[in-house]
């Protein structure tokens, strides 16, 4: 499949062997709850990704990203959906970086460590319900000498046990004692920290989608990110960019899975022509509207408007891919099926995109205000 091939190409420019590291590895092994490809990943310099280059990384564009995010999912789901939250962090946390005063000389410094030292970043900003107001903190924050004490938990957090860095959403009191969100930093190793089990699916079992709770946890003021007089729209800034970025990556993640689905299909020729071109069509317009929003956002496309081209894009692609997978598999036939259950827990793979937030029942009406000339609102 030509536009596999391109983001195959694209993820061996940024890291060279990867694709044929984790494709030497059987599928029913990547996918498996003890597998090594977040530690193949990190081998390979994927923490890199989309950190600028005067941190030491290869600032992709998200046209790039997304093509690298493809070919990941083609081999492992688990792998493209863990990274997914290693790589939306990164843009959100260097995109202020980018800019002098928005954050403090400490958290620039953990920021130019991310590479030399290979961290992982972990993100508790959305729990795995997807009905619930995405910016909501799942972790409350008590005010105390020098900084904040953490308590909570975020269950799915992927990169449970591989993170070196968590970052949670938590609401602190604002000048007026109003609580305001703000985002904290928290090093894997912090006292109080703990990581338990959470996933029972066998379906995206490497993604190490596990609980990570906080018992007491302490914070430095200066490891959290917030609005302040001089900064008002810091948190907003940060909120959009992670959002879009999620979106883009975990989107692309999922038409990878179905992508090597569909393309095996075309290997084998199965079906007739016109099945297989309804299938291919189906996981090419799901691409097109991923790289397509991809190159409006490199472009400039920015705040409430790539917001919602993002959201329009993901959920169309959600049904196309849904509907490839299902179709690739049915061609693929029953003996394929019996035969090994691998193309099948790939076709499964696809389904966990509509789990991620927010759900299509809970944006459909932001999304129409929005598109009817009204404030995008998702709260």
């Amino acid at each position: 499949m030509r536009s596999l091939e391109t983001a195959r190409a694209t993820s061996e420019r940024y890291h060279p062997g990867l694709v044929k590291a984790l494709a030497d590895i059987p599928y029913a092994e990547r996918e498996a709850a003890d597998s090594p490809v977040i530690d193949l990943f990190r081998a390979h310099d994927g923490v890199a990704l989309l950190v600028p280059v005067a941190y030491g990384g290869h600032g992709a564009d998200p046209l790039d990203a997304v093509r690298v995010q493809r070919a990941l999912g083609a081999l492992s789901p688990s792998l493209a959906a863990a990274v997914t939250m290693h790589h939306f962090t990164a843009a959100m946390l260097y995109a202020l970086a980018d800019e002098t005063g928005r954050l403090t000389e400490r958290q620039l410094s953990l920021l130019h460590s991310v590479v030399p030292e290979q961290r992982l970043m972990a993100s508790g900003w959305a729990e795995g319900r997807t009905q619930q107001n995405i910016l909501t903190p799942a972790v409350t924050a008590a005010v105390t000498v020098g900084g904040y004490r953490l308590n909570g938990s975020k269950k799915p957090c992927s990169l449970a046990g591989s993170m070196n860095l968590l970052t949670a959403s938590i609401a602190v009191p604002g000048a007026d004692g109003t609580p305001e969100l703000a985002l904290a930093l928290i090093p894997a190793d912090s006292p109080g920290l703990s990581v338990h089990p959470f996933w029972g699916n066998e379906v995206l079992a490497a993604a190490e989608s596990d609980e990570v709770q906080l018992a007491d946890v302490f914070v430095p003021e200066e490891l959290v990110i917030r609005t302040s007089e001089e900064d008002p729209h810091r948190i907003e800034d940060l909120q959009n960019a992670g959002f879009v970025w999620f979106e883009l990556l975990i989107s692309a993640g999922y038409l990878g899975a179905a992508s090597a689905l569909v393309e095996e299909v075309l290997r084998r020729e199965r079906g007739s022509a016109g099945d297989r071109a309804d299938a291919a069509i189906r996981v090419e317009s799901a691409a097109a509207l991923l790289e397509g929003t991809a190159r409006a956002v490199r472009d400039g496309v920015g705040g409430e408007e790539a917001v919602a081209q993002v959201l329009v894009a993901r959920f169309a692609a959600q049904e196309a891919l849904n509907r490839a997978s299902d179709q690739a598999l049915e061609l693929l036939g029953g003996l394929d099926f019996i035969r090994s259950g691998d193309h099948s827990r790939q076709a499964t793979a696809v389904r966990p995109l509509a789990f991620h937030p927010p759900s299509r029942a809970s944006a459909a009406g932001a999304l129409l205000a929005y598109l009817n000339g009204d404030p995008l609102d998702l709260s």
